[in-house]
């Protein structure tokens, strides 16, 4: 490096706090969202394609995170996305219903968990939502949920994106993510789809076996009882097995799009007939055999016990009851499973919870304990000069891809003059050209939010 240069290649962009210390994001080396590795088995993706297409992006997935642990997404900034979606439970809530803004929800929040690896491209339990990306935003515009419904005194989805304008970390996360501050609905929802598609769990009991064996093979780290559960769980009715597998599909153990409902027929206001989704059955229970909530739509089972007993004996017939879960001559389903194949099956389904899910920091809220966020845009220290013999040399650094930054000289460090502005490319490495010809020169790289 030439001694006659100096790069002061770095800036900490603190939109409300300069102390924040654990609420620091990084945007000059982002988490990986868009390559994370999953079992050759798993093959069953709902991420869509075509003009639609919404791939997960490194940017695009943090920007997500950060919308999604965000109370100001809600009328008056006291529930996120994660209030009712924790990490420590699998992105579910172990309450019966989610508290809101305006009271509590009509139904137990579904887990997250692996949201992206199932056939089954609707959401909510009654499958109203067409898409992930359509899904993200009802809730913010929900009356009791989050409070942007636009009824009832509320304030509307547009009343949010002024609110979300007027923040300096969100002018420069949609600038980087999109090419330009806007904030628009569709920005939101792709940028949120992104963060929970990418939470996934495949560091199981059941993933280490499945890597070794086919699903009908016994796996040799199982105990005899989860061999015995996991051949229950796959045979059918009459083939000597309770067929789960028939609604919950492995290795994703997503639900087959055209299951209609499990006979749980009331909701916490009700008879409830349209429940016809469920999440997939990873994570049922955290890695210490702890609930990560109670189970069903209306969370009326409180155990995975509770659970096969209902589906061992139907309790009641409703004129949306799956077909599968009738036996020949239309009757509701009696399995008569032994209290050993019962007890087998649990066994079984514990052996679907991994543990990464509950503890990695990119899934984890990115604000610190005063609910306060500060973006990384350039590194924290200087990258490199680049000199030649001939007197050349180009300044080297980090940036964020996307974002423009200004190139500044200055021969006293107080008074600076912009050389020029370039735009971080797809790589994020800036780099200009300087000549080391005449008196000492210091140069840097500077990012001013966009105003608007």
């Amino acid at each position: 490096m030439n001694s006659r240069l100096c790069t002061l290649s770095l800036l900490l962009f603190t939109s409300l706090s300069a102390t924040a210390q654990d609420g620091v994001v990084d945007l000059t080396n982002l988490a990986n969202y868009a390559a994370q590795t999953r079992p050759g088995y798993i093959v069953r993706d709902n991420t869509p394609g075509g003009a639609g297409a919404n791939p997960i992006t490194n940017l695009g997935a943090t920007l997500g995170r950060v919308l999604f642990y965000d109370k100001r997404l809600s009328r008056n900034s006291t529930i996120s996305c994660s209030s009712c979606h924790q990490q420590a439970a699998a992105f579910g809530d172990t309450a019966t219903a989610s508290t809101g803004v305006a009271g509590t929800t009509g139904r137990h929040s579904m887990r997250l968990v692996n949201s992206r690896f199932a056939q089954e491209v609707r959401f909510f339990w009654d499958e109203r939502a067409t898409s992930l990306e359509n899904q993200t935003t009802r809730p913010i515009q929900d009356h009791t949920e989050m409070g942007f419904s636009g009824t009832s005194g509320d304030p509307a989805f547009t009343d949010l994106v002024t609110r979300l304008t007027a923040i300096e970390e969100y002018r420069v996360l949609f600038a980087a993510v999109f090419g330009n501050s806007t904030i628009t609905e569709t920005r939101v929802q792709r940028a949120l789809a992104q963060f929970v598609r990418s939470i996934q769990s495949f560091d199981s009991k059941y993933d280490a076996g499945r890597a070794l064996n086919a699903d009908n093979q016994n796996f040799a780290n199982f105990t005899a009882a989860e061999n015995r559960g996991k051949q229950l769980f796959l045979a059918p009715p009459g083939g000597g097995g309770a067929g789960c597998a028939g609604c919950h599909r492995p290795p994703e153990f997503d639900i087959d799009p055209n299951s209609l409902n499990n006979g749980v027929t009331t909701g916490f206001s009700g008879t409830d007939l349209t429940n016809t989704r469920s999440p997939s059955l990873r994570d049922l229970l955290n890695p210490v055999g702890g609930s990560n909530g109670a189970l069903m739509h209306d969370a009326s089972l409180a155990t995975l016990g509770a659970v096969i007993n209902h589906y061992n004996t139907i309790p009641a017939d409703n004129t949306n009851l799956d077909p599968r879960l009738r036996r020949p001559g239309g009757n509701v389903q009696n399995l008569n499973l032994t209290t050993q194949e019962r007890n087998d099956l649990v066994a079984f389904l514990r052996t679907l919870t991994g543990s990464t899910i509950y503890t990695d920091a990119k899934w984890s809220s990115p604000f610190n304990a005063s609910g306060q966020i500060s973006l990384i845009v350039l590194p924290t220290v200087a990258t490199d000069v680049q000199a030649t013999s001939t007197g050349a040399a180009t300044v080297v650094s980090k940036g964020v891809p996307g974002l423009p930054y200004a190139v500044q000289a200055s021969t006293n460090l107080s008074t600076w003059t912009t050389m020029t502005t370039i735009t971080a490319p797809a790589n994020g490495v800036l780099q200009h050209a300087i000549t080391t010809t005449g008196g000492a020169v210091f140069y840097r790289f500077t990012y001013t939010p966009p105003t608007s």
